[in-house]
């Protein structure tokens, strides 16, 4: 029986592939203790698959095409959160997240001289004890061969249980230091007093309080969007929109008279909301965004995931967005076209800008880069697809060139190639897998244990008591760390706040490409 299947597995490499990735997937959603393995459970059906069929490994460039798919996920999504956090509070996070990421190679590097492992399984073992996919990648282009993918196969698991382990126990230890949430925006009316009266739309909103948009005026017992030269009388209303602090401010700095006609009124004036699903719209500032000819309107607010956002001039709109517009309600069906407003469309990509970026990425990774002493150095198809990625992320859109994508076919882009790449590596280590955990496994998973201790505690101990970092922040930066999307969900469920997701995306991307630069550069001086 296990004659013929290996021996159809060795016939059909592609038969092989995609029932790793089911038998994977299957694998990955068994939850014990509220732990599951998901998307790298792939590589270990891989890796049995492998070792049952040697002969089923499918071609190299399976996985190579897999993670320029995921490395160009993630940098169209994370450009602009990435180069956000090379200044401010993100540039102290980022730091300690080198620190910790050094703290761990650290670890590995002392730890597989003291027990005498090869290079390359040391460095697959940081690379898995860091879950880093594209860390892996750069240790098997600078040996040559497929080693580093053993270390990692033993100490990805560790990579996933140790974090976990160790916000669960920080978690326990630590008294939470945490920021109250900001409060959604929402909305006043303000009817002005006499000692207003006369003054222009443009003068009342150059005097709001930062954080409050003037969003329409009544005047003349109309509605009116908030024409900078309109003049104001004693009675017109104010219709504001922004953060409740900056609103309250707001309604302190005009008095306490309060109107409720703006609202209520819908006759001249009213409120939609619009998804944006047309190209031509993504990457757009709010300031130079268009609208149809003859249809004046305003966006008061921008509604991205589970986030509200200020329409601030600067804001950049994004595949799917959903946009708070308010218009004369004539005007809605032309801004309906104008925006989309279609979901289906949201899904979609172009494959024109997929196509360019990649090879872009590709070529980024082929430039050798010479450093003294130590010869050249690339990027490699670990470091330049992310690279150019982050790049296109930040720009948005070059003239016609739309390079985001909606989130949906980004995650579905960048799961499927983690998916193909984990299952093509595993289905080709299979055999030395083996050999060489009934050889080396429980060294391998004491290494591996150590390398991930070593991260956490530099992180943990050094953000909290040196750095004073919250604990949201915090658990984003370690989870940015090590960088399964596992244990940043797990942090999620530890300490709930969009700062753990902020920090994390933050972090994610440097901190890739710091492992790959230190996946490369110590294994090519130890060899």
């Amino acid at each position: 029986m296990l004659d013929a299947v290996r021996s159809l597995l060795e016939h059909s490499p592609l038969l092989a592939l995609f029932a790793a990735i089911g038998i994977g997937y299957a694998v990955g959603r068994l939850s014990i203790a509220g732990f599951s393995l998901d998307v790298g459970a792939v590589l270990f059906a891989g890796l049995a698959l492998g070792a049952i069929a040697p002969g089923a490994a499918p071609p190299a460039l399976v996985s190579s095409i897999g993670l320029v798919m995921f490395l160009y996920g993630i940098g169209i999504q994370y450009g602009r959160q990435f180069f956000a956090g090379l200044a401010g509070a993100g540039l102290r996070w980022n730091a300690l997240g080198a620190l910790a990421v050094f703290g761990a190679l650290a670890v590995a590097l002392a730890a597989g001289a003291a027990f005498g492992v090869a290079p390359a399984h040391t460095l697959g073992m940081f690379a898995g004890a860091l879950t880093s996919t594209p860390a892996l990648q750069a240790a098997i282009d600078t040996a040559g061969d497929r080693a580093p993918a053993i270390g990692y196969s033993v100490a990805y698991p560790v990579g996933i249980i140790g974090p976990i382990l160790c916000i669960f126990i920080f978690s326990r230890l630590v008294k939470p230091r945490v920021a109250p949430p900001p409060a959604p925006p929402g909305t006043v009316e303000i009817l002005l007093a006499d000692d207003r009266q006369d003054a222009t739309v443009g003068e009342i909103a150059a005097g709001l309080p930062p954080g409050v948009h003037l969003v329409a005026v009544r005047h003349g017992r109309q509605n009116r969007l908030p024409d900078p030269l309109i003049r104001l009388d004693a009675g017109d209303g104010l219709l504001l929109f922004g953060e409740s602090s900056a609103l309250e401010r707001a309604r302190l700095q005009f008095g306490p008279l309060r109107s409720e006609k703006v609202a209520s009124d819908r006759s001249a004036l009213d409120i939609a909301r619009f998804f944006v699903s047309r190209a031509a719209l993504t990457g757009v500032a709010i300031e130079q965004m268009p609208f149809p000819d003859g249809v004046d309107a305003k966006i008061i607010e921008v509604r991205r995931g589970d986030a509200s956002l200020l329409a601030e001039p600067t804001l950049l709109l994004e595949y799917g967005d959903r946009v708070s517009v308010i218009a004369s309600r004539r005007a809605m069906p032309a801004l309906r076209r104008h925006f989309g407003d279609s979901i289906k469309s949201t899904t979609e990509v172009s494959y024109v800008s997929i196509g360019l970026g990649m090879s872009f990425g590709v070529l980024l990774g082929l430039v050798p880069v010479p450093i003294p002493g130590l010869g050249q150095f690339s990027l490699g198809l670990a470091g330049g697809p992310l690279v150019v990625a982050l790049l296109l992320g930040w720009l948005g859109r070059t003239g016609p060139l739309a390079w985001h994508m909606p989130l949906p076919a980004n995650l579905t882009l960048r799961t499927f190639g983690l998916t193909l790449f984990l299952a093509a590596v595993g289905l080709g280590s299979g055999t030395p897998f083996v050999e060489t955990l009934a050889g080396a496994g429980f060294l391998f998973l004491f290494i591996a244990a150590a390398i991930v201790l070593g991260a956490m505690l530099i992180g943990l101990l050094v953000g909290q008591w040196v750095l004073g970092v919250a604990t949201d922040d915090l658990l984003g930066i370690v989870s940015g760390v090590t960088g399964n999307p596992a244990i940043v969900i797990y942090a999620n469920k530890v300490q709930q706040s969009d700062r753990v997701d902020a920090a994390y995306a933050t972090l994610f991307p440097a901190m890739t490409i710091l492992k790959v630069l230190c996946a490369q550069v110590a294994l090519g001086l130890l060899r």
